[in-house]
């Protein structure tokens, strides 16, 4: 390694307070420099430098730089004189409080009271801290118990929508009974409508070839016969009439039929898609009242064990601090 020049080893150390660079070097014959180049070192920031040091390590603020120190410092400790001749009275004042409290901490009776309020205290707030232990547990407790409830509300509903579904099979099963149903009904009207018609074309057949018959056997009373022939086709055309009406009023209770089924089946959909909407809507929201009911206590527990934790804390350190006192003033 090479060794620094002797010019650089041999200058003093900036007097600038915590520099630990070398002075400037000298540039003349007279007094060399006593403080660094190049970063503001000079009497004037040194001096100021000291001022803040000290004030910093006796707890107080420097007063403010300024060019005429000692003209600043005479009219400073003329006016610190004239205060602390203004606060002579008050401070005998003072020292007649200093001298009862020196007399307060010098009376044991004094210390033994103030140990026995402490241990009044400490026991207080055990005692409260106990209770607050035991409400804790409680409402962890009810916690816990909130839960069980509402895993069985849970389970109930469950077993309601099952129910419900089981309900809505069995309307559909009988929805479509009574559609087999009316269907057979239609058809029995139909074949019964059918056969009437039949019967009475059959009628009205045989009583015109009756008729005839009679007319040709019988010319003497052939308008009376053909009067009571015509009646005779009059009324069978009337049964006819009639049997086809009644046939249209059955096809017609047929479609009525249907489309009370098709509203039935609709309606019964529509309640079970309602019922399951509202059991879901009200399963989530029992849910999550309870799951934040149960969230809630235990916050409220982690909380409560936490200040039964710090309470313990303080009284064991207050009981340490008093059986020192003790100690010390035995």
């Amino acid at each position: 390694m090479t060794s620094e020049p002797a010019t650089t080893t041999t200058r003093p150390a900036c007097k600038y307070p915590g520099c630990e660079q070398p002075a400037a070097s000298a540039t003349g014959p007279g007094r060399p420099p006593e403080y660094c180049e190049g970063r503001g070192h000079t009497k004037v920031t040194a001096w100021r430098e000291r001022r803040r040091l000290a004030a910093a390590a006796a707890g107080t603020t420097a007063t403010a730089d300024t060019d005429k120190p000692v003209t600043h410092a005479r009219l400073t400790g003329a006016e610190l004189l004239r205060s602390w001749r203004a606060e002579a009275d008050r401070a005998a004042g003072i020292v007649n409080q200093l001298r009862d409290a020196i007399e307060t901490l010098t009376d044991p009776t004094a210390a033994e009271a103030e140990v026995e309020a402490a241990r009044a205290a400490a026991e207080q707030r055990a005692a409260a801290a106990e209770a607050a232990r035991a409400a804790a547990e409680q409402r962890a407790a009810e916690a816990d118990q909130f839960r069980a409830e509402a895993d069985a509300a849970a389970e109930e509903m469950a077993a309601q929508l099952a129910a419900a579904e089981r309900r809505a099979t069995e309307a559909g099963q009988q929805a479509a009974a009574a559609d087999a149903d009316r269907a057979a009904q239609v058809e029995h009207a139909r074949r019964d409508a059918a056969a009437r018609i039949a019967a009475a074309e059959a009628d009205r057949d045989a009583a015109v070839e009756q008729a005839r018959a009679e007319a040709d056997e019988r010319v003497s009373a052939a308008e009376a016969d053909r009067d009571q022939a015509r009646a005779d086709a009059a009324q069978v055309e009337e049964s006819a009439w009639l049997a086809q009406q009644e046939a249209t009023r059955a096809q017609a209770g047929a479609d009525a039929a249907r489309a009370e089924t098709g509203r039935v089946r609709a309606d019964a959909e529509k309640m079970l898609a309602d019922f399951r909407a509202e059991a879901a809507a009200e399963l989530a929201a029992v849910r999550a009242d309870l799951r934040a009911r149960a969230e809630r206590a235990e916050q409220q527990a982690d909380a409560y064990r936490t200040e039964l934790a710090q309470i313990r804390d303080l009284i064991r350190r207050e009981g340490a601090t008093a059986t020192a006192d003790q100690r010390s003033r035995a």
